[in-house]
């Protein structure tokens, strides 16, 4: 699939290479033709997200709203996802604290995003380390490494 990377606060990068992390993880998953978006955000912006949606105030890196938690909104013969929103100061910031590329790091939480609008999460142990390797095999199988 192609995609269409739109940096609206001038952070001048190319994504281009979430693609492959993006359809191995589709490929891996057996979702075909998915619509969704990746929004790319600032400190503010996410922050305010973070407190609407969910009560908390403060900066995160991630936001994943997920349209298929809801039942009998979409069309069956459709896979409208839903929504990632991802800080790009905040994934800087990770990038340099955890000692890898942002590259890794905007990878890292696109997945991460991805598999939350799929329907996995991280609220348990047991669910944590499924999902956790789900995004390690993915980033592996993409050929990004710590």
């Amino acid at each position: 699939m192609k995609y269409d990377f739109t940096d609206n606060f001038g952070y001048d990068k190319d994504y281009k290479y979430l693609e492959e992390v993006i359809d191995i993880t589709f490929k891996k998953e057996q979702i075909i033709d998915p619509i969704f978006s990746i929004i790319f955000v600032n400190e503010e912006e996410i922050k305010n997200i973070n407190q609407e949606y969910r009560n908390k105030n403060s900066v995160t890196d991630v936001i994943s709203f997920a349209l298929e938690d809801t039942t009998n909104v979409l069309p069956k013969n459709f896979r409208v996802l839903g929504d990632i929103y991802i800080c790009i100061p905040r994934m800087k910031e990770q990038a340099f604290t955890y000692g890898h590329s942002e590259q890794r790091e905007l990878s890292f939480l696109t997945v991460h995003g991805l598999l939350h609008l799929l329907g996995y999460d991280h609220m348990n142990k047991r669910d944590e380390k499924i999902m956790f390797a789900k995004q390690e095999l993915i980033l592996n199988e993409a050929g990004i490494k710590r």
